[in-house]
Formats: structure tokens, C-alpha cells, sequence
């Protein structure tokens, strides 16, 4: 079930297909929890389609739509990717067409670097990578090339400005026509520092532009400088000064997919740098941050506790041990958290563990996948079917509580089932994928399938690139990437390289080739190239990003700012 990686400590999961029988008590229910999955997707899916197409999200309570991240049909590239693991390769090929002739980068609104780049950057990537099983006409060279790779690139490359800082860290949001407005805040979330290097590595192997992977590097590398001398990171920093803004510390909301990219990260390139900083980082959690196989927070120098609570984005966690072959502590804490599910029918966004309750204003639950991931890693990791009970739990709770006319609706409060008016679109990216996921063990994602069946698919120039063979690795958002794509570009981009210099040296009077520069950091940005507004040239409000006012309060989170009487 469990295969190792050549680095010490990864254990890849997720690349051995499980051959578990379902056939217990739950056999005869697992077809009929399949279809109601299937329904719950579609309920949602067309309901966006019917009620919000071409906003970003729908609003479920009144049916109709909003721009939320960025005004790019968000929804519809978060989802493009769940048809084809729902088997629905019809739509899926008429969804990749309508998005690039719908679909503009090119447009002044400000959009969150984060959420741009795990949603709209990882979403394309997967379905680019995806395309063949989905039965799509595929350009020659193709996964080098490709309509899909290069709508990712165009997104990506909108993102670049906000990287050209002094330390390399980025910015928060940027302007998708103007780059980084002058009175931008330089303070961000952690995650929204670190979590680049899946989306950017695969995006510079696939088309031989080393520009985004050593953004993403660059900016791991100052985040990793930052750590207290305990070795914990904050929740807030600086990006200019690298003085932390909010530190405490801890797994979860505006820390948690920085921890995930250096993992899977160290899978996905087999990287070791990655591992390391990783590793250093486990041990300074499990020291100062668990108690009882729940993870509170902390000041981050101190390591006392600052905020005794679990929140709902730190249910990833179990899961991220579990590739880590962890698998003890990953039970343990995982029956933490599915005990509060049990007791509220849903993760409220925090929970006070002294209290065994909801913290006040904090009781909704957006409809998140955190805990359902999980569950899916570890039923893959030991086979005990208390996982699938988790999903049966899930897809109950979301169908009795959220269900709508006109889609589902994030709880806004779990005490008494009051609803919001949102549906996020990692519902449709996320949850439901993990939830039919779950339930499927054998399905080509988990490296499922037989020989012949489409699951080995040739690509890359000369048709010598494997691809499809499994042992993908999901993006924060739950967006499958092929890692054996990183291996169908790249070497034909460096052999292009070394012909180049060869020709290069050839062309010097004296006939001698010049050495290679060594490679560097990137260098500050100018200050005459400039990135931001013009004077004068209108500047929309910033949308939802991690900072949006100054940090004078203990805590903050994804621009929520936790003062010390909460």
C-alpha cells in the first residue's frame, strides 16, 4: 500500500492503487453514495452555470453571481478538473474551449497572488496535463504545449510583479494590468509566501522559462531565513523588513499550505532542500505546538501558548503526516477532529478546545474539504473503513444542511444551521472531489486502472514521455498535477540550451566559449521600473487578500484581525 520514496521519511501513498475490498457493510451503499455524489456535483455545478456563469462564484441563497478573486469565471476553472475525475470527458472538452475564448488576464482588477495562483495557475496545469485522458485533440509536443499551458502561463506571468521585492518575498495582491499598486501593505500571510513552488516548478519544467521556479524558490528560501530561534514562523510578516507582523504560530489558517508545498514539494521534485526545511519545522511543532494530538498556537519566539483553539484548515494536517508515513500521530489527531465534526455535523472555522465549543463569530463552516483530505489519504494508508465513515458523515451533513434550490450554501453558523450566501468554489474543486475520491480507491488518480485502459499515455516531443501513470500530486486546491510531466520538457529545453552555447562560442572572435554565469539570486527590482500605478490611473479597492489594514492586533488571519479581548 505504501511505496518510499529515495528521500528519507516520504513515503508516496499516493502512488500504489489500493486493492481493498469494499465489500463490508458498506459494500451494497458505495454505488449509491457514488451517484449522490455525482448528483451533489452537478446540483452545484449547473447551478453555477444556469444562475452565475461568467462571475466567479455562485450565490446560492438569491441565484445569481459575484466576482469574489478576480473576475475570471473562477468557478469554471476550479471545476474543469472534477469533471474529468467524475469520467465526464464530454464536458470537460467543451468547458477547456469556452474558458479560452472567455477568459481575459488581461484586465484591471486586483487579485489575491495566493488565490490566483492555487486556483486559477494550478487549475489550468491540471487540466492542461489531463487533456489526453479527457480525450481532447492535443497540440505535437503537447505536454510542452498546448492552449491550456499557455492560459497558466499567462496567469502566472500577471503574478511575477508582485515577487520583485527586495527580499523576494511577494506581495499580497497585484494588479493584473498594472502590477503592485504604490499603497499596497507589505504585510502578508506566511502561506501566501510559500505556497508557489508546485504550481511554479511544474509551469518552468513544462515550458523551459526557469522565471517562475526560481521565484518560488527565491521566496522559500527568505521565508525559511525568518524563523524564530525556536524554529517557528509567525502567521504575518513583512515582506520588506522580514519583521513578523503576527506571531503565532501554528498549522493552521495563513500558515498551513506552506508547510504542505515543502512536502509535497519534496515529493513532486524530489528535493531534498524542500524535505529538510520540512523536517526542521515538524520537530518545532510537535516540541512547543501539540498537546494531546491537537495543535494550538503559539508566540512564535516563546513557544507559550497564545490561542488554545482548532481551526477547520488545520484538518489537512492528519493527511499531510500520513505521506509522511506518520501514521500513528495522523490517527490519533485525525480522531480529534472528527470527534467536533461529530458533534456540530461540520467543522466550525474555530473551535475552543479548553471549552469543548464554537469561538463566537467563528461557528460557520464555508463547506471546506480539509477533513474529508484526510480521510482520504489515511482509508488509502490503512484501509479501516472508519474513513469512509467520515464521508458517509460529510455528504449527509452538507445534503441536509446546505442544500438550496439554486446550489449549496456555506453554513454560517453550525449551532443553529443559519445559511450564507456563497458558494466557495473549492466545493466544487475540492470537497466534492476528495468526498468521490474517498470512495474510490482504484480511479487512475491514485494510480488505479489496467494496462490498455488509457491510463499510459505518450507525450512530450518524439512520444518518449510517460504520462498519466499515477502518483499525482494535488495542489492546495485539490488540482491533480502529473510529476512524470516534469520530465517530458525540460531535457529537450537544456539540450536547446547547450546548443545554443555551443553556437554561441562558436560565434567569439577568439573561438573559445565564454564560462557560464553563475547562477544568482534575482536581483532586487529597479526602482525606475517601476511595477505600479502611474499617477493618476484609476485603482480599484483590493479584493479579499490575506492583509487589508494594519497588524497592530495579536493575531491575524486571512485579514481577520483577532484583537487580545476575543
Amino acid at each position: 500500500l505504501v511505496q518510499r520514496s529515495w528521500l528519507s521519511g516520504v513515503f508516496l501513498v499516493c502512488l500504489a492503487p489500493l486493492h481493498i475490498g469494499l465489500c463490508s457493510p458498506h459494500c451494497m451503499a458505495v454505488e449509491v453514495y457514488f451517484s449522490r455524489i455525482k448528483s451533489m456535483f452537478y446540483h452545484a455545478y449547473n447551478s453555477y452555470l444556469d444562475n452565475a456563469f461568467p462571475y466567479d462564484e455562485l450565490r446560492p441563497l438569491t441565484c445569481d453571481g459575484q466576482d469574489t478573486w478576480g473576475s475570471f469565471s473562477l468557478t469554471l476553472i476550479d471545476a474543469l478538473d472534477t469533471l474529468l475525475v467524475l469520467g465526464n470527458r464530454t464536458e470537460f472538452q467543451r468547458v477547456a474551449s469556452l474558458l479560452q475564448d472567455t477568459v481575459d488576464f488581461d484586465i484591471d482588477v486586483n487579485a489575491s497572488v495566493f488565490e490566483t495562483n492555487i486556483r486559477v495557475v494550478g487549475g489550468l496545469l491540471s487540466a492542461h496535463l489531463l487533456a489526453g485522458r479527457a480525450g481532447m485533440e492535443l497540440e505535437p509536443g503537447w505536454p510542452c504545449s498546448g492552449p491550456l499551458l499557455r492560459m497558466a502561463e499567462d496567469a502566472a506571468r500577471k503574478l511575477l510583479p508582485a515577487f520583485q521585492t527586495p527580499t523576494g518575498m511577494p506581495y499580497g495582491t497585484v494588479n493584473l494590468l498594472h502590477g503592485v499598486s504604490p499603497t499596497e501593505t507589505p504585510v502578508t500571510c506566511t502561506a501566501g509566501v510559500g505556497t508557489f513552488i508546485l504550481e511554479f516548478a511544474m509551469l518552468s519544467r513544462l515550458t523551459g522559462d526557469p522565471t517562475f521556479e526560481n521565484a518560488a524558490r527565491r521566496a522559500l528560501r527568505a521565508l525559511w531565513k525568518t524563523r524564530s530561534d525556536i524554529g517557528l514562523v509567525g502567521n504575518h510578516i513583512d515582506i520588506l523588513s522580514k519583521k513578523w507582523v503576527a506571531q503565532d504560530a501554528g498549522i493552521g489558517a495563513g500558515v498551513d499550505s506552506y508547510f504542505e508545498y515543502l512536502v509535497k514539494g519534496a515529493i513532486m521534485l524530489q528535493d531534498e532542500e524542500l524535505l529538510n526545511m520540512f523536517q526542521a519545522y515538524d520537530r518545532a511543532i510537535q516540541n512547543y505546538t501539540r498537546f494531546d494530538d491537537w495543535y494550538l498556537w503559539v508566540q512564535m519566539h516563546k513557544g507559550t501558548v497564545s490561542m488554545p483553539v482548532f481551526q477547520s484548515l488545520e484538518a489537512f494536517w492528519p493527511g499531510l503526516q500520513s505521506l509522511l508515513g506518520n501514521l500513528d500521530s495522523a490517527v490519533r489527531t485525525f480522531q480529534n477532529y472528527y470527534s467536533v465534526w461529530r458533534q456540530f455535523g461540520g467543522l466550525p472555522e474555530f473551535y475552543s478546545i479548553p471549552q469543548g465549543y464554537t469561538v463566537d463569530k467563528r461557528e460557520g463552516y464555508p463547506l471546506r474539504p480539509e477533513l474529508v483530505e484526510s480521510a482520504m489519504y489515511l482509508f488509502r494508508a490503512t484501509g479501516d473503513h472508519t474513513y469512509l465513515q467520515l464521508g458517509f458523515d460529510a455528504l449527509e451533513s452538507i445534503e441536509r444542511i446546505a442544500k438550496t434550490p439554486c446550489g449549496y450554501a456555506s453554513v454560517k453558523d453550525l449551532r443553529d444551521h443559519q445559511l450564507d450566501n456563497r458558494m466557495e468554489s473549492f466545493f466544487l474543486a475540492e470537497t466534492i472531489k476528495y468526498l468521490y475520491l474517498l470512495f474510490d480507491p482504484t480511479h487512475f488518480l491514485h494510480g488505479g486502472g489496467t494496462e490498455g485502459d488509457g491510463s499510459w499515455e505518450e507525450g512530450g516531443d518524439g512520444g518518449r514521455c510517460v504520462l498519466g501513470a499515477g502518483g499525482f500530486i494535488f495542489n492546495t486546491e485539490a488540482h491533480p498535477l502529473d510529476p512524470a510531466a516534469l520530465y517530458c520538457c525540460s531535457r529537450h529545453a537544456q539540450d536547446h540550451q547547450e546548443l545554443r552555447d555551443i553556437l554561441l562560442s562558436l560565434s567569439q572572435p577568439d573561438g573559445r566559449s565564454k564560462p557560464p554565469a553563475k547562477q544568482t539570486e534575482d536581483p532586487p527590482p529597479n526602482p525606475s521600473d517601476s511595477i505600479a500605478l502611474k499617477p493618476g490611473e484609476k485603482r480599484r479597492p483590493p479584493l479579499l487578500s490575506c492583509p487589508v489594514q494594519p497588524f497592530s492586533a495579536r493575531l491575524s488571519i486571512f485579514g481577520q484581525v483577532f484583537t487580545d479581548n476575543t
